[in-house]
């Protein structure tokens, strides 16, 4: 389970521990609840039928958010996005961390539909709830880069490392940001201090490698590329560093000293 979907579990605990207790006898709500969420991530078709039967057996509002986090395995992510955000501030009254939950869930279905606008405004509103959580300033930053917007980026990934300087997947994406304001020096102290937490992490080395060739040095780039796809053959960074160094194996040898051309570019990552 990644840890997106951990927002599930945190809503659906939170929910089934101080939500309020139901009425009906003849139902236990709890446990629908629980199946509901599970079948949501294994079976979302199957589960939207059944959260439809549980709401008609009474299953209210938790019913609705089962039928919301089917639409998000499902990949109906508008829907889900925007049902989410009409449950949070109903299911997350009287509980700000299952609000913080279910909205996270919600920016990230947004995030997903490729609406980063409503992304950000979901998680700004998690955020007014749970300023603290890491895991929400993280996908905020996330919401922002995709913008552009790399600075507001990088404030929300410091106040999270700020927070926990131990999140690997924090300084990633710092360093992503920090290349984007061509701060390349920022973005490979970044990226070494996420191999010191994550040794030989593909998508880490893949960025320095990137730097490294767009720096000139493609002997370095091909080091890291080598590296990838010896340790993670089958990773997506494998594939993009295969196709790398395929590509600067065709690059013409570098000029010799004095000739014209030995200021071109390397061939790009």
């Amino acid at each position: 389970m990644n840890r997106r979907n951990a927002y599930l579990i945190t809503a659906a605990l939170a929910l089934l521990s101080a939500g309020p207790a139901f009425a009906a006898p003849a139902v236990d709500h709890n446990r629908e609840f629980q199946a509901c969420l599970t079948l949501a991530e294994k079976r979302p078709a199957e589960a939207l039928e059944s959260a439809q039967t549980w709401l008609n057996r009474g299953g209210g509002d938790h019913a609705r958010l089962c039928q919301a986090l089917a639409l998000f395995h499902k990949g109906d992510f508008t829907t889900a996005g925007a049902r989410l955000e009409e449950l949070a501030p109903v299911l997350g009254k009287d509980d700000p961390k299952a609000g913080a939950s279910i909205l996270g869930r919600a920016g990230w279905a947004w995030l997903r539909a490729g609406d980063n606008v409503r992304a950000e405004r979901a998680y700004s509103r998690a955020l007014a709830l749970q300023p603290d959580d890491v895991d929400l300033l993280i996908d905020r930053a996330i919401a922002r880069a995709e913008t552009e917007r790399f600075w507001d980026a990088v404030a929300d990934l410091d106040a999270a490392l700020k927070k926990d300087p131990r999140r690997a997947e924090a300084y990633l994406y710092r360093a992503a940001a920090h290349k984007a304001l061509a701060n390349d020096r920022q973005a490979v102290a970044d990226i070494d201090r996420t191999l010191e937490l994550r040794p030989g992490d593909p998508d880490a080395l893949l960025l320095r490698a990137t730097i490294k060739a767009q720096a000139g040095n493609l002997p370095g780039a091909r080091e890291d590329w080598s590296q990838i796809v010896r340790n993670t053959p089958n990773s997506a960074a494998a594939k993009t560093a295969q196709a790398n160094l395929d590509r600067s194996a065709k690059a013409p040898a570098p000029a010799a000293k004095g000739d014209a051309k030995a200021g071109a570019a390397p061939a790009k990552p």
